[in-house]
């Protein structure tokens, strides 16, 4: 199955598909979740509703919730994750031979799916797909300084649209991305793009020329603690660093170390090692520090948007055996 690119809120045309084509295949859906998300009020509240030839073979969070005999019976083709602590329950799907040649595609109802990553998923035929191009546009709303540097770490579906609305406020804007491709040197909102991979003094040299840091990256092997004692010592004593994207990127002890001491000049924090950020954490005595509890993104719609994009943009390519969007790197993790 290919892919049909990115799927962007702003951007992409909505159900941009020919309705009348056959459907080819069922959509047999085992969710990794819960009947109770308010966020999934389409999938449950009916599902009669559903398109044609789309059932729900299974809900749950762990293995017990599942009768493994029904599914062995009929096994699902579809896994939508809607929750974390998935990721053992996942692969053992993905590696039950009754189940394994079935399932065909696995969708992530949100942009990072570190929840989801392991060997077997890396290893399956399966085609994956998360739900990015949803909370870019909410991310991206920061407070800016005209004339100052914003880098990017981690330039993708987020940082872009960062990235627009602060070239657009007239700040200079450098990214750092993992691999390079052909247009990076076409960028209409980065001055420059480095490449973390041809060059491995990128990452310091974004952290030196920033007065902002904004870090969206993935959370991947290679990104854990990405941002450490080495990168915080290169920024500027003006420097705010601002994470949106996974906690574990950021060494969070050096962050606490550089802040207190009052080495950068602030941060702001969504994401944090553990979720929720423990009460004793000294990041909650710091006035210098920004705090939000992983809802930097959450307007009263967004992940309601993210149920819609399953059932009304990527499940109808399925079923019509058309490119779906936003297909992953599952052995890279984004």
């Amino acid at each position: 199955m290919t892919s049909a690119g990115n799927w962007n809120r702003e951007n992409t045309k909505p159900k941009n598909y020919n309705a009348d084509l056959s459907i080819k295949q069922a959509a047999r859906i085992l969710v990794l979740g819960s009947r109770d998300d308010p966020t999934m009020v389409r999938v449950f509240e009916d599902e009669t509703k559903l398109p044609d030839q789309t059932t729900i073979v299974g809900v749950g969070t762990k293995r017990d919730d599942f009768d493994w005999d029904a599914l062995r019976r009929e096994p699902p083709t579809v896994i939508l994750v809607t929750t974390k602590g998935i990721k053992d329950l996942l692969a053992e799907l993905l590696t039950t031979p009754e189940l394994a040649s079935s399932i065909q595609w696995v969708h992530a109802k949100s942009a990072g799916i570190e929840h989801c990553t392991s060997p077997a998923l890396a290893a399956s035929t399966v085609v994956m797909s998360n739900a990015k191009g949803h909370f870019s546009s909410t991310l991206a709303d920061i407070l800016e300084l005209r004339g100052a540097t914003m880098g990017i770490v981690g330039y993708g579906d987020i940082g872009r649209a960062t990235a627009k609305l602060a070239h657009a406020y007239g700040m200079k804007v450098i990214a750092l991305k993992r691999r390079r491709v052909l247009d990076d040197d076409k960028d209409a909102y980065c001055e420059k793009i480095y490449c973390a991979s041809q060059d491995p003094t990128a990452l310091n040299t974004v952290c030196a020329e920033s007065d902002y840091i904004y870090v969206a990256a993935p959370l991947t092997p290679e990104t854990e603690g990405l941002i450490g004692t080495d990168q915080l010592a290169v920024m500027k004593s003006n420097a705010v660093l601002i994470n949106v994207g996974r906690g574990p990127v950021l060494d969070e002890k050096a962050v606490i170390d550089a802040l207190t001491m009052a080495k950068i000049k602030g941060a702001a924090l969504d994401v944090f090692e553990q979720e929720p950020l423990p009460a004793d954490s000294p990041l909650w005595k710091l006035k210098n520090v920004l705090l939000s509890p992983h809802n930097m993104d959450q307007t009263d719609s967004f992940q309601h948007e993210a149920t819609d994009f399953f059932l009304d943009e990527n499940l109808p390519r399925f079923l019509r055996g058309l490119p779906l969007y936003n297909v992953v790197d599952k052995a890279a993790g984004y």
